[in-house]
Order: structure tokens, then sequence, then C-alpha cells
């Protein structure tokens, strides 16, 4: 049988994201960029509020948009028609844009919001596929997406309309994004709960612990250590002296090595005499990315200890508790 009577089989697929790769570039081809330059010069030039509304698919892809939007800088959110034309319109001022999405520019809730929103003052830019359309018409501005039919056999399921409506608005939110000069550090800002955010945000001290420390005194015997560097669940103890000044570092890797090399014997030995005597560290201050990159290079470990200017320990920083924090 023919790949086109098998559209989910590999020759079938091929077939259809080439067509979809078609109807793309007639996109492309045909786009107007001055209406979107002027777009953008709007969206720059808002006092208010960017509002964007749309129904259906239109719809979650405006919302999208909006999300994207305010992510990357811009005050944008999304007004659901009908609930504008019950009561939600209210939040609309003259200082505001309204972006409305539909495919066809005709669709019956947007023609019925226009009005109104035109009564609050706001700055009407409709986004569609049809020239001319009533959208068009009704709009101060309008936007067209070119579009040459869905990919869609009977040209009715908005997957290609819909693609091109995500293109623009991502594009757009980058071009914006760009232009106000957004560094990475505000973009992290807008997003604390994600990794990237916490890698650029996120502090060594805000990650530590410096709660019931494996502290130890370097004259301490390696056998009277033992219970501390297993109880504290830190895998090393840190070998302190005067006002906690770090001297070292013993872990349960540092042990077994030791008993290997020495025998039980190494057991009544002070800890100085087989501690680490120059551990890897990291300020407090310092970034907790800092911290990961530090783990892994040049050999890996699985902690850190945290210190001040004075070389005191404030706390500990390990692996874990770093992927725990989503780094």
């Amino acid at each position: 049988m023919s790949p086109a009577s098998h559209p989910a089989s590999n020759e079938g697929l091929q077939d259809l994201f080439n067509e979809q790769r078609k109807l793309m570039d007639y996109f492309f081809d045909n786009l107007e960029y001055e209406p979107l330059a002027n777009f953008c010069k709007e969206i720059m030039a808002c006092k208010g509020v960017v509002f964007f509304s749309g129904v259906g698919k239109s719809g979650f892809i405006a919302q999208k948009i909006s999300m994207t939007l305010v992510s990357t800088g811009t005050k944008a959110v999304f007004l659901n028609p009908t609930d504008a034309l019950h009561g939600d319109i209210g939040i609309v001022s003259e200082n505001d844009l309204l972006v409305l999405f539909t495919k066809s520019g005709s669709t019956s809730e947007l023609l019925t919001l226009i009005p109104y929103a035109r009564a609050k003052g706001a700055k009407l830019i409709g986004v569609s596929s049809v020239k001319g359309s009533k959208l068009d018409v009704a709009c101060d501005m309008h936007v067209h997406l070119p579009l040459e039919r869905e990919l869609c056999p009977f040209d009715l399921a908005p997957v290609t309309s819909t693609a091109i409506q995500m293109l623009f608005g991502d594009t757009v939110a980058i071009a914006l994004m760009k232009e106000r000069n957004l560094t990475q550090e505000e973009y992290a800002k807008n997003h604390p709960a994600g990794r990237i955010g916490k890698r650029l945000l996120l502090k060594v001290s805000d990650v530590m612990n410096a709660k019931d420390l494996p502290f130890v005194k370097k004259d301490v015997k390696v056998i009277d250590s033992l219970v501390e560097l297993s109880s504290k669940g830190a895998g090393c103890v840190l070998v302190v002296g005067e006002n906690n000044v770090l001297e070292g570092t013993f872990t349960d890797g540092d042990l077994r090595r030791a008993l290997q090399s020495k025998g039980s014997s190494v057991l009544e030995q002070p800890l100085e005499m087989v501690a680490t005597k120059t551990p890897r560290t990291i300020n407090e201050d310092a970034m907790a990315v800092e911290a990961m990159k530090s783990m892994e290079e040049p050999t890996k470990v699985t902690f850190l200890p945290v210190v001040n200017d004075s070389k005191q320990v404030t706390g500990i920083i390990t692996l874990h508790g770093l992927v725990t924090a989503g780094l």
C-alpha cells in the first residue's frame, strides 16, 4: 500500500511533516515585516498593560503568548472575551493595548468585545490570517499572518494556523526582550522557581547546612571521631581549630583508605595525621552553581566546607543538597 494509505507510518509521517513545512514556508515567504515592527513599537510604547484575547485554540495561543511576554519583561495579561463582557473589561484602561487573536478575523465574541474595549479607551490590534476581515476593519491596527491552508485534510482543524500564531508570538517576545536589553539576571528574577533562576540567584548561604555541623578538633583520635562521622549524615567531619577555623576534613573514604594502608592502628592516631589538610572550600557569598562546578573538578567530591573571609566554617554544602534545591 502507498504511504498515503498509512499516514502514521515512517513514510506517511515524513510526507505530512514535509507538507507542513511547505505550508510554513508559505507563511515566511508572504509575511510582511512592517506591520510586525509597528506591532512591536506599540507594545514598547504601551504605558499600561498589553491584554491578549482569543477564543478556542487561538485563545490558548494568546494566553501562552501573554505568559511568554510576562516572563521576558513585558506587562501582559490574558483577557477571556466572555468574562470581559461580564465585568472583567473593567480592568482595561485608556493606557492599555488589547490584542485580539483569531484565524478568520470574524470570531463573534471578539467582534462583540471591540466596541466596549474601545469605549474604555484601549488601543485595539487584530491578529488574523484574513486581510480585510471584520476584525481588520474594526481594529486600529492589523497584523496579517499569511496562511495557505491547514494541514488538516479538510482544511478545518487549526493545526497550521496555530503553529503560525505561536511562532509569531514567541518571535515577537524575543524581539521585545532584546529591545529592552533584558539581562540574564533580570530573566532569572522572573523565574525564581525554575532551574535557570536558581542557578543565577541562589547563593551558597541559601542552600548550605549551617546547623549541627560535624566539627572535630584535630587532636581527637580517629576512633573517637567515628560517631560524629556517621551520625551527621555528611559523609565527613570538619577538622577545626580555634574559632572554628578550618584545618582539614576527614571522610568515610579517607577512613577506608587509612585502614587499608595502615591497618587498625590508625584508629588510635589523631585526626591531624590522616585528615586532608587543604580541602576544597567555598565562600558563603559564592553562587550555589559555583559550588556545584567546584565539586565536579578537578576530581569529584560530594561536599564542600563553607567558610567566610576569615576561613571560619559557617556551614557545609553537599551535592545532595544542591540537587534537592533544583540546581
